[in-house]
């Protein structure tokens, strides 16, 4: 009788503990899944990731307002590459760590090239090294604007990690000055902008001293800094007037 007795009880004993451990595997997998912390500090990386590195497409549409009409002081007789237009554009999604130009700073080797020549390099060089750096993302180009009826269109990609974009076109012909834009964000309270319509400014690179159009080279060392071009050619009544305007449309 004893001894059956312990029979009963070591056999009980057994379906006790397989069922906690049954229990105790079914916990740990429901934990795996929604509660384990390491787990889900990597899920919610990840979760995380994907929504900083989200990523949206802008067309840009530049139009110029740079006519004779409007800007009366010895604007540049028409010619096939001679006459008045503007450089392709240039420029990059980008963060708060890179600038392509910075009204106050002195030009970079690549602005200096773009206003006076109207090159994209070396510019072309320092954002595809910021895009290396992870300060930029993309870089944006087109060709030249010849005929002020049309208008320039580009595309750029931005993402969450780099928001902002700048855009630069020499106005040609003429010393050092190029219009565009620095630092524009299209990301508001974690949203994406629809779209931004922006007056395009005249501004003096800082790498040249002439004051008209075709004006010989006056190269200058040290450089001076950028400014917007308060010159008569741009505000013929002493008001600046905008050179153009940029678009630029979340597709």
């Amino acid at each position: 009788m004893l001894h059956k007795t312990w029979r009963f009880v070591a056999l009980a004993s057994a379906v006790l503990i397989a069922a906690a451990c049954s229990k105790k595997e079914s916990g740990m997998s429901r934990t795996g899944q929604a509660s384990d912390s390491g787990n889900m500090g990597s899920m919610s990386g990840m979760s995380g990731m994907s929504a900083m590195s989200d990523s949206v497409e802008y067309t840009i549409v530049l139009k110029s307002s740079w006519t004779k009409a409007r800007f009366p002081l010895e604007y540049p007789e028409a010619g096939t590459f001679t006459g008045p237009h503007f450089s392709g554009l240039i420029g990059a999604a980008h963060n708060s760590s890179y600038a392509i130009f910075t009204v106050g700073s002195r030009p970079t080797a690549g602005l200096e090239k773009l206003s006076e020549e109207g090159k994209h390099a070396p510019l072309d060089s320092e954002i595809r090294k910021a895009i290396e750096s992870g300060a930029a993302t993309s870089l944006v180009e087109s060709g030249p604007l010849r005929n002020f009826g049309d208008s320039l269109v580009a595309t750029v990609r931005v993402d969450a990690n780099h928001p902002l974009l700048s855009l630069v076109a020499m106005i040609a012909p003429s010393p050092d000055w190029f219009t565009g834009v620095s630092n524009v964000n299209l990301r508001e309270n974690g949203e994406w902008v629809a779209s931004r319509s922006l007056d395009l400014w005249a501004y003096d690179s800082g790498g040249d001293d002439g004051m008209t159009y075709k004006a010989a080279d006056q190269d200058n060392n040290p450089k001076k800094p950028t400014e917007q071009s308060k010159d008569r050619h741009f505000a013929p009544k002493g008001m600046a007037l905008a050179v153009g305007t940029v678009t630029i449309t979340r597709k």
